[in-house]
């Protein structure tokens, strides 16, 4: 029921659009390119990707060299029937496809993957859930996972599990509660104290704030995050994403009544407090709107100075300044979906879609951005991406 709803809203999001679109080429290449010699590799980056037209994925990884050229790891691609991945600098885990694990594998030091546990992520919390969205605190202690109708078997929850970095095994915490506004992963801001999330529940929009405790644990804050107000409707929260300091990027469309938008889809920037509150100078004025339909997912870069927006139809940019209005950066890179995008520290962003087909490589600074050489790689139908750099 939560999920078919989901799916009615996505179908049902409106966004006028904004600005030109940029032309970068979208040609296929493959994606056994040769890295360039002398150059040292950045990142690893990893894309679970299904096998053929099985129902099982695989994980195949890449080194990203300085200018952003992919190479193979040795040994890729790996197995592995995992779909979303998070990782730290020694393990990869994936939330399976099939069946309710997280499975853990060690990332050894050319970035080859070496299976190392699996653990039921349903059995300790007694709930009717499943593997889901998952997603590491800043340190890499901790793995959080949306849990599917939670222990109570109605509302979503957040799992916590602490981290063995020296076996990769995964010990269950506890949960942060039930609630019908917990939807995707988590986005901690850049004290690791505390975390947001948002959703768009029967178009009823919500901010939800949690507490991190010493061991990882989350807990629930008990007061409301507002969204900037309107003279028609009300916002719902559709992503988000923090810089390195104490702000917040979050995108926004507002309705009145069911598959009745009065907005576009916006972004707006919240600056947390001391406690974990959130306050915001935005309004829908001031805000801009994106250039593409339903916000899939949004990334902040290192710098905190630019953010990703990842939609059904495209990936668009723009200049994050903490507090101050976000502003725009670029108009479309693509016309295809994005469902997945990441930074890594040397000023490039990776961005998978599934329905395409592709992973996209770009080279971006303040003063400008094109396509890494070799991009975009051909994958058959991405599941998930994750990015550890170097």
């Amino acid at each position: 029921m939560r999920n078919s709803i989901l799916s009615f809203m996505a179908a049902a999001l409106c966004v006028v659009a904004a600005g030109a679109q940029v032309s970068i080429p979208d040609t296929d290449v493959s994606a056994g390119s040769t890295k360039p010699a002398g150059s040292s590799s950045v990142a690893y980056i990893y894309v679970s990707s299904m096998i053929g037209n099985s129902s099982t994925a695989e994980i195949i990884g890449f080194s990203a060299a300085a200018n952003g050229e992919l190479t193979p790891i040795p040994g890729s691609p790996f197995a592995g029937d995992v779909g979303n991945l998070a990782g730290n600098g020694n393990y990869l885990f994936g939330s399976t496809l099939s069946t309710t694990d997280i499975e853990s594998y060690a990332i050894e030091p050319n970035g080859a993957l070496r299976f190392a546990g699996s653990t039921n992520v349903v059995t300790p919390n007694g709930g009717c859930g499943n593997a889901e969205s998952i997603t590491l605190d800043h340190t890499g202690a901790s793995l959080y996972d949306v849990s599917y109708f939670g222990n109570d078997c109605t509302n979503n929850t957040y799992e916590t599990f602490s981290i063995n970095n020296s076996n990769g095994k995964l010990t269950f915490l506890g949960d942060a509660g039930s609630t019908e506004f917990i939807e995707g992963p988590l986005t901690f801001i850049g004290n690791n104290e505390y975390a947001y999330t948002t959703d768009c529940y029967h178009f009823d929009g919500g901010i939800t704030p949690f507490k991190r405790s010493k061991n990882g644990k989350l807990t629930q804050l008990n007061f409301e995050v507002p969204f900037p107000a309107l003279s028609t409707g009300s916002y719902c929260g559709l992503g988000q994403a923090a810089d390195p300091t104490n702000h917040v990027a979050i995108a926004m469309q507002a309705f009145d009544g069911i598959n009745s938008p009065v907005t576009g889809v916006q972004l707006g920037t919240y600056t947390v407090a001391s406690d974990g509150s959130m306050s915001t100078t935005s309004t829908p004025s001031n805000m801009p709107t994106v250039a593409m339909d339903n916000v899939t997912t949004l990334n902040m870069a290192p710098s905190g100075e630019l953010l990703a927006v990842a939609g059904t139809n495209g990936l668009q940019i723009f200049r994050f300044n903490g507090a101050a209005p976000i502003s725009r950066y670029s108009g479309l890179f693509t016309k295809s979906e994005v469902d997945a995008i990441f930074w890594d520290n040397a000023n490039h962003l990776y961005a998978i879609g599934s329905k395409i087909g592709k992973l996209r490589v770009f080279t971006l600074t303040l003063t400008g951005y094109s396509h890494a050489p070799g991009s975009p790689y051909n994958i058959n139908k991405p599941q998930g991406l994750r990015v550890l750099p170097l």
